[in-house]
């Protein structure tokens, strides 16, 4: 697999019924994705932006697609700067739904 074959995959609904990818799993897929670290058993990504509209831009960017995709990260933004968490809340881990997202994210910056 790749980062757009990833990307091109949808994200499931889960409820809780799926497991968290054990970390071998979570490297794999980790390498499928660029610049995204697993902190606290969560992804994280800060993108950077030259203003605060284009950070704005882009957080709506983002919601559209997690609405799409009906899985919904953490997003913070400010001047020039928005920063993404995302993992699957039902399992309080990381599942495929959260590297899919990533591999979204991605497309658009």
């Amino acid at each position: 697999m790749n980062k757009d074959e990833l990307s091109s995959l949808k994200c499931r609904a889960c409820e809780g019924l799926v497991d968290k990818l054990k970390q071998d799993e979570i490297k794999k897929n980790l390498s499928y994705i660029s610049g995204w670290k697993v902190k606290e058993n969560k992804l994280f990504k800060e993108y950077k932006f030259k203003d605060f509209k284009s950070a704005l831009e882009f957080v709506n960017m983002l919601g559209k697609i997690a609405e799409q995709e009906g899985h919904h990260p953490n997003i913070s933004f400010t001047w020039g700067r928005v920063e993404v968490t995302i993992y699957t809340h039902a399992v309080n881990g990381l599942t495929l739904n959260d590297f899919i997202l990533a591999a979204k994210f991605d497309k658009i910056k």
